[in-house]
């Protein structure tokens, strides 16, 4: 029983490693690449972006907060702490900020800065939320992902209710993947996925 328990224990903490909340900018990205206009863009130029924005949304954010994380002596249970969450969020944010910044400055359509900017707005919400509520970020996340999945299918008319299926099912996974490590509540992971939902979205559609 106890070994079962440590290997269910072992396996939340794999995919909240595998679904970070870091990764909603590359998914869309792909998702844009594969599904939209774009996807006759040259290899050469999809990879340029989609580098430049690993480089922004997932490398460099992990690389400070882990930073951070060692020099304060925290663990990632530790860190996970709502009072101590702040931080990591402007570091993020800061890095997402900078991403944009620099698509600006390289004129890069639309909408590839569009789903940066969805996944920015995300990260502030839930930086103001984690004030006075310790919301889920990886369900954000996830959540954003189905977001900006519909914002994009209302704008390049397709249907995307099988991709929202998986979207959705891997939300349930990880929302209890999260409260397995008792990291988060059942409000708090069904909030986050609806905050990333909302924000994404509306972000795509009208900004």
């Amino acid at each position: 029983m106890m070994r079962r328990k440590q290997q269910l224990i072992v396996a939340a903490r794999v995919m909240s490693m595998l679904f970070t909340p870091f990764y909603l900018p590359i998914i869309g990205l792909i998702a844009l690449f594969t599904f939209s206009y774009m996807n006759i863009f040259p290899l050469s130029y999809k990879l340029q972006v989609l580098i430049m924005v690993y480089l922004f949304t997932i490398l460099l954010p992990s690389l400070l907060i882990h930073f951070y994380r060692r020099y304060q002596g925290w663990t990632l249970i530790e860190l996970g702490q709502r009072e101590r969450r702040m931080v990591p969020y402007v570091l993020s944010i800061l890095c997402y900020f900078s991403c944009i910044y620099l698509m600006e400055r390289l004129h890069m359509p639309h909408f590839i800065s569009s789903i940066v900017v969805a996944a920015l707005i995300v990260q502030i919400v839930c930086a103001l939320l984690n004030v006075w509520w310790k919301i889920s970020t990886h369900t954000a996340a996830i959540g954003g992902v189905g977001g900006a999945l519909f914002a994009f299918a209302e704008y390049l008319g397709f249907n995307p209710v099988w991709w929202l299926c998986l979207v959705f099912f891997v939300a349930g996974i990880l929302g209890t993947c999260r409260m397995v490590l008792r990291q988060h509540t059942l409000s708090q992971v069904i909030g986050g996925f609806w905050v990333g939902f909302v924000c994404a979205a509306l972000s795509i559609l009208f900004l």
